[in-house]
């Protein structure tokens, strides 16, 4: 594992965007089995891996001192040849997009990086009649977690989030629940939540999740608009968000909150 951090970050350093996502290092400090592990060796030192957990897409990294010899090709058709069918190109560098177009595969989702700089207080978030935001309790977890499920129904990897994967995310050493706020009715139910984060002194709009019988009455904007407030009262300046290409709804609420695009992920399909 320590080869393989090391390569991350020779990888991250260079790029200036990490090639392996949250979920893919969670799984590898968890210890799970990855359904496809492809490696190059040059002198006997990891010079490029294919990596993918479960049904998650392939992540593929080649050393900076390696490029450009093959190794990314050779890479991705061992792992095609392990069952790798989708490939993540995080920050969909020229070198991603040559071999992509070198191995015929097409893209087929965008992932979005939208950011926020901060130079002065947000403005408050609006009161909603019957919804009350709060910062979370324990007894909310499963209420966030049904949330979750409808919210992102149709979303490959957030919308199968269950019990375990929610607490395996709280035992990351960003997590606070002071930065985890829900929406709850007066009965206490949960139709709403906006998870924030902070590392390396950048915020992050981590989840916003809404539950769709709450749809169309600013519910989303108003937890965006509550982390972000957080963010800021925690000294953040600068605010990352993750969001689906096409997902009109809400890049239509981030751009309304002057979120702008800052870099973009693709998906590569075989």
């Amino acid at each position: 594992m320590e080869e393989l951090l090391a390569l991350s970050a020779a990888a991250r350093d260079t790029d200036a965007v990490a090639p392996l996502n949250e979920a893919t290092q969670i799984s590898l400090r968890s210890g799970d089995a990855p359904s496809v592990h492809e490696r190059v060796l040059v002198d006997d030192v990891l010079a490029g891996v294919a990596l993918g957990f479960a049904d998650s897409p392939t992540e593929l990294v080649v050393h900076p001192g390696h490029r450009r010899q093959g190794l990314g090709r050779a890479l991705w058709e061992r792992a095609v040849d392990a069952g790798a069918t989708h490939f993540w190109a995080h920050g969909d560098l020229p070198g991603a997009q040559a071999l992509a177009a070198t191995v015929g595969a097409e893209p087929v989702r965008t992932l979005l990086v939208l950011r926020l700089g901060l130079s002065d207080a947000p403005e408050p978030e609006r009161e909603l009649p019957d919804l009350r935001i709060r910062a979370f309790e324990e007894a909310d977890a499963d209420g966030i977690i049904a949330v979750n499920a409808k919210a992102f129904a149709s979303h490959p990897e957030q919308g199968a989030m269950d019990r375990a994967d929610f607490d395996r995310r709280r035992e990351e050493p960003w997590f606070d629940p002071a930065g985890l706020f829900v929406a709850v009715r007066p009965d206490g139910e949960v139709v709403g939540f906006h998870w924030t984060k902070i590392e390396d002194g950048v915020g992050e709009v981590y989840v916003v999740g809404v539950d769709p019988s709450a749809h169309g009455g600013g519910l989303g904007t108003a937890l965006t608009a509550r982390g972000v407030r957080h963010l800021w009262e925690s000294g953040v300046c600068v605010v990352d968000l993750y969001v689906e290409g096409d997902n009109a709804p809400a890049l239509a609420v981030y751009h309304r909150l002057g979120f702008a695009e800052h870099a973009r992920d693709v998906l590569y399909a075989t």
